[in-house]
């Protein structure tokens, strides 16, 4: 007896440890799918706030979620309503399946479905039926595999990421932002408890279609969890009372325009930061939204807001609406060259400031003047005789403007508005003197590192609006600090629209020609923001111009960015700040190019030494002047400033300057000059 009691010990051993060989290679040779599914695209604001979210390829809400990013009583309410064992059994609950198996034999059908979060993950991953015993058997066989090669965190993880949420919402993160407008970190309890229920029958409990569905199976859940010590009843009975959401809410869209840039630059990256502050771009599109509401379904606006000290765009709205039909709101209004009217003569006056031309009090004529076959008049059709540089830049005059840049060479004004980081277009090709009009197409970003660089110094500012990637570094000076210093003092003074609530902003303001484009741009001591008005499709609109459309935004804009402007630095050693009386006699009127350039007059000075263009070792000691011709007194400026006065001699000798790019000039008696662009070291 003993021995044969022995031999059945043994053949039932043999047995059971061949059934478990053959069960382990059987779900050794599972063949599992693909566990990484495609999560959308996410654009991050500079504080990781989600501005912009793009579905999947077929079209889906699926946020990728990590489990330390999900509140922990939805984790804890999940795992005791749909899988009390998870964290104990190897994939599969017997317990559980042998109850659903009586429960179904006994009434006739499925009562309970005894999968456990593993095998629902199986199913999800091979998108697999539920109800079929050869489903269910699959199930088993996938979730057996999942335990053994994933740990039970990367199990919940699949889970969060694919449970379906009703429609085509997917993931605990999609689901929380379009039913309750939140990431789902900090869910209340009657929220946690729908989330659970959903996964059940996404389509029957969608709260936005079923909402008395919903909610009985959310209180189900919640009463369930009375009953496993999860929740408490008074706070059950609390979240019975909240009501359930009975309409999806939009997923953000914020700064869309800069998240399509942003995707386009970097097309494989799953992740983009950008430097945008989320709420002040909430109060920018707001702004938009509000300027143009009553003024035609057409009319659209472009804002950009930048810190000039660290070149960080805070803010950039493309249009009055990215779904606005009408307005072409799809269009990113930032990024498209449009003529700019007047708001290119700060770059002028300080060019010519720069180069000995002039000075905020030289006198400068406004009359009929024609250059060539070109004969410009002012915008309002009348003519002020003599007038300050300073007013003419502040009432915006068109024939001064125009000198200047006949004067300066339009070709100058052209390589210093690249040097601003700026990619003006031509139409004809070489640039002629009505650039000084608005006769070439800027961008509004553009626009916005121009007067960047004027407010910080004449230095130019590499504008980025990727969090993670650090500014160029900036090349030549667009302006010397004196005259950047010159600029915004003059343009800090033009009187604000009216209403403004803010005194102190350096702005101008510019109207294309055909009244297509209205224009504004500003700064203070830290920012800089641009503002374009028009219609997307460059159509006229009548009676457009910037001081009108574009300033009172500029101006809101600023009262929405802070409280209080932040002030403009002193002015820089060396600026002359002086009347008209006390300026160099060369620098009390502008004379023009005739007068003011070195000329075909054989007495014309000539700078002999340095050349143009030399760069220069000193070493700490001083700079020597050769001068051949001209009448003497000559003055000798430094980027525009007077640097020493009635010189009778020829050569002069100047006290070390600074390091750096310098432009010197020096006028006779006469009024000519000579002038050359130095680097010193």
């Amino acid at each position: 007896m003993r021995a044969r009691a022995l031999f059945a010990l043994v053949v039932a051993l043999w047995g059971a440890a061949a059934a478990r060989d053959a069960l382990d290679g059987w779900v050794a040779a599972t063949d599992l799918p693909p566990l990484a599914a495609e999560t959308s695209v996410e654009v991050l604001a500079r504080d990781s706030t989600l501005l912009r979210a793009y579905t999947v390829a077929d079209g889906r809400w699926r946020l990728a979620v990590a489990a330390d990013a999900v509140d922990p009583l939805y984790l804890r309410m999940l795992i005791a309503y749909e899988d009390k064992r998870f964290y104990r059994h190897a994939g599969v609950d017997l317990p559980a399946l042998a109850r659903a198996a009586a429960q179904a034999a006994w009434n006739g059908h499925v009562v309970s479905g005894g999968s456990t979060l593993t095998m629902q993950v199986a199913r999800l991953i091979e998108d697999g039926p539920t109800g079929r015993w050869s489903g269910k058997l699959r199930q088993i066989r996938v979730a057996l595999a999942l335990e053994r090669r994933l740990d039970k965190a990367a199990i919940l993880a699949l889970y969060l990421n694919r449970a379906p949420f009703g429609g085509n919402l997917e993931g605990i993160r999609a689901a929380s932002r379009a039913w309750f407008g939140k990431p789902p970190h900090r869910l209340t309890a009657a929220q946690a408890a729908l989330l659970v229920a959903l996964p059940q029958s996404p389509e029957t409990r969608r709260p936005d279609r079923f909402p008395d569905a919903a909610r009985a199976a959310r209180d189900r859940v919640l009463a369930r969890l009375v009953d496993h010590g999860v929740l408490d009843p008074a706070r059950a009975e609390a979240a019975r009372r909240e009501p359930v959401p009975t309409a999806r809410r939009p997923f953000p869209a914020l700064a869309p325009h800069m998240a399509d840039r942003a995707l386009a630059d970097r097309p494989l990256a799953a992740r983009h930061r950008l430097a945008i502050d989320a709420g002040l771009q909430t109060r920018m599109q707001n702004l938009a939204r509000r300027s143009v509401r009553d003024r035609g379904e057409r009319l659209s606006v472009a804002i950009v807001v930048a810190d000039h000290r660290s070149g960080e765009i805070l803010a950039s709205v493309g249009s009055a609406g990215y779904t606005d039909r009408a307005r072409q709101g799809y269009v990113d209004m930032t990024q498209a060259p449009r003529s700019p009217g007047s708001a290119l003569k700060p770059l002028i006056y300080g060019l010519a400031f720069d180069q000995g031309l002039g000075h905020p009090e030289t006198l400068i004529a406004d009359r009929p003047t024609s250059f060539g076959r070109y004969a410009p008049t002012n915008f309002d059709g009348r003519f002020r005789g003599d007038i300050r540089m300073r007013e003419a830049l502040q009432l915006s005059l068109n024939i001064p403007a125009v000198a200047l840049t006949e004067a300066l060479g339009p070709a100058r004004v052209m390589a210093h508005l690249r040097r601003a980081g700026m990619t003006p277009a031509l139409p004809g090709g070489s640039p002629g003197l009505a650039i000084a009009l608005g006769g070439l197409g800027v961008t509004l970003e553009d626009l916005a590192r121009l007067y960047a660089a004027l407010g910080n110094g004449g230095r130019p500012v590499g504008l980025h609006w990727r969090a993670d990637t650090a500014p160029r570094a900036p090349g030549p000076a667009v302006l010397s600090d004196v005259a950047a210093w010159q600029v915004a003092d003059i343009l800090r003074g033009t009187p604000p629209p009216v209403a403004a609530g803010q005194t102190g902003l350096a702005f101008k303001t510019g109207t294309s020609y055909g009244h297509r484009d209205a224009w504004a741009a500003g700064f203070d001591g830290r920012h800089v923001i641009a503002v374009w008005i028009g219609r997307a499709d460059g159509t006229p609109v009548p009676g457009a111009f910037g001081g009108d459309l574009a300033a009172p935004v500029l101006f809101e804009a600023f009262a929405l960015l802070k409280q209080r402007l932040d002030p403009l630095p002193p002015p820089p050693p060396g600026t002359l700040r002086v009347a008209n009386a006390g300026l160099p006699q060369p620098l009390q009127r502008f004379r023009g190019r005739g007068a003011a350039l070195a000329a075909a007059a054989p007495d014309a000075p000539q700078l002999i030494y340095p050349p143009d263009g030399a760069e220069l070792e000193l070493g700490g000691l001083g700079l020597v002047l050769k001068l051949r011709s001209g009448v003497p007194p000559f003055t000798v400026l430094f980027n525009g400033a007077p640097l020493a006065t009635g010189q009778q001699r020829r050569e002069i000798n100047l006290p070390a300057p600074g390091a750096g790019f310098v432009t010197v000039s020096v006028i006779d008696s006469g009024g000519r000059a000579t002038r050359a662009d130095l680097y010193l070291r």
